[in-house]
């Protein structure tokens, strides 16, 4: 299986590599724009800021390259956020391919932005994503902004209010938790997508 990692200057891209190269999967990262277009799945995985993000796939001649895909493509964290319409994060135009907005955490008493650690995930919605073996599980998440629950989200995790923890339209999807640290659950995630 040919499978793309979008370089989109994410720290998290090594860690994605070598989850998909334990499901025996070997991901070239890329950000030549044939090499996208002919791969059978897409990965974009992100850390870092919706920005800086964005105004690298615009430099890179991606933005148009990344809307046009009919294969399966899966945006991770930041990878997710980017596929909405917009973020508050810098109030910065997304890929527009999920008709959402992402925002920022409230601050409220007792719970503390960013949102970092393990937490529960749930299925909402029959999806690729979430098969038997991952309709529910624990994920690892690391984020100040999130995309709140909306007719896209696929699942949903709660902290402080529930938020979407995945969310998917025709051949997009996205996960807010990192699959690639969120063991079992996580590789599972990986998996159904790769079979998607």
């Amino acid at each position: 299986m040919n499978v793309a990692l979008v370089d989109s200057g994410g720290a998290n891209i090594g860690s994605v590599r070598y989850a998909l190269q334990r499901l025996g999967v070997e991901a070239g990262l890329t950000c030549d724009a044939a090499a996208i277009r002919a791969a059978d799945r897409v990965i974009l995985p992100g850390v870092g800021a919706a920005a800086p993000a964005m105004a690298r796939l615009r430099e890179s001649g991606l933005v148009d390259v990344l809307r046009s895909l009919t294969q399966p493509v899966l945006g991770v964290c930041l990878g997710m956020q980017l596929l909405c319409a917009r973020s508050d994060e810098g109030d910065v135009h997304g890929l527009g391919l999920i008709d959402a907005n992402v925002q920022r955490f409230a601050d409220r008493e007792g719970r503390r932005v960013p949102h970092m650690g393990w937490n529960r995930v749930a299925a909402v919605a029959s999806n690729r994503l979430f098969a038997d073996d991952a309709k529910d599980g624990w994920a690892y998440f690391v984020h100040s902004y999130a995309v709140p629950v909306c007719a896209a989200t696929l699942a949903t995790c709660d902290y402080g209010g529930a938020f979407s923890a995945a969310i998917g339209r025709d051949n997009f999807f996205g996960v807010q938790y990192h699959p690639e640290r969120s063991a079992a659950f996580g590789m599972a995630t990986l998996r159904n997508f790769l079979a998607s």
